[in-house]
């Protein structure tokens, strides 16, 4: 059973010693982490930390998503194309 209150995208980049990680539902969430395994223990107590602090500062907190989904991808890179 995955363990989050919302979704996370972690992607491997072309450096084999870390992974970057993401929640597409929790806006401003990141981090990295040194292995897959690593990036979700990180994303779980992370995502309630940051949950936290939007709570203090008065901000909407969104919503839990019901059926999380943890998707592992190939670093996504932004080129000057996708910026046009």
């Amino acid at each position: 059973m995955i363990e989050l209150d919302y979704s996370l995208i972690i992607e491997a980049p072309e450096e084999p010693d870390y992974f970057g990680f993401y929640s597409p539902d929790l806006e401003g969430f990141t981090g990295i982490g040194h292995s897959i395994e690593d990036c979700l223990y990180k994303a779980k107590w992370g995502m309630k930390e940051h949950v936290n602090l939007i709570k203090e500062k008065g901000l909407p907190i969104p919503p839990k998503n019901a059926n999380p989904k943890v998707i592992i991808q190939n670093e996504q890179k932004i080129t000057n194309k996708l910026l046009k």
